[in-house]
């Protein structure tokens, strides 16, 4: 591991809320690792994350609460009010991430870490609202995820 990705790995503190992240089969600081890695991706804008491993249940409410979609989902972004120190949160849904990576037969790690990118990309202020945002987003991911060995999460089924 780089000395950046080291010092950026440093930078994301993780909390696993739902037992069932303990219990998948993800190697020790993955999610970090994949989260670190998306960290370097804004030079100049060095902060911390804290990334949320949770069920679908929390993030049915989460998106129901900040953005009025009564369902669960897979990832939500929170960026920090002001200051450069602290980026925001992430929260990744248990099994939401599970359903999806067997319906698009990836492997649960691949597209954990590809979840954990995406959402440290959106507290970077990348977004993929438009084509043309996501022109600039997506191949991010890409790029980030071939340095860890992933495939390209876009080819055949979206993943995020």
């Amino acid at each position: 591991m780089s000395d950046a990705l080291a010092a950026a790995a440093k930078r994301v503190a993780i909390v696993i809320a739902d037992p069932d992240w303990r219990k998948a089969a993800l190697p020790r600081g993955h999610i970090r690792r994949a989260a670190a890695r998306a960290l370097l991706n804004k030079p100049g804008r060095a902060g911390t994350v804290t990334i949320l491993l949770t069920g679908d249940t929390a993030l049915k409410d989460l998106n129901t609460r900040f953005r009025g979609k009564p369902k669960p989902t897979n990832v939500l972004s929170f960026p920090a009010a002001g200051g450069d120190d602290y980026l925001g949160d992430i929260a990744i849904a248990y099994g939401v991430t599970a359903t999806e990576a067997q319906a698009a037969q990836k492997p649960f790690a691949h597209h954990a870490a590809h979840l954990a990118i995406h959402g440290v990309l959106h507290l970077l202020g990348y977004d993929h609202e438009t084509e043309a945002d996501a022109a600039v987003m997506e191949p991010l991911e890409i790029a980030i995820l071939a340095a860890m060995k992933i495939p390209d999460p876009y080819t055949g089924a979206k993943a995020a």
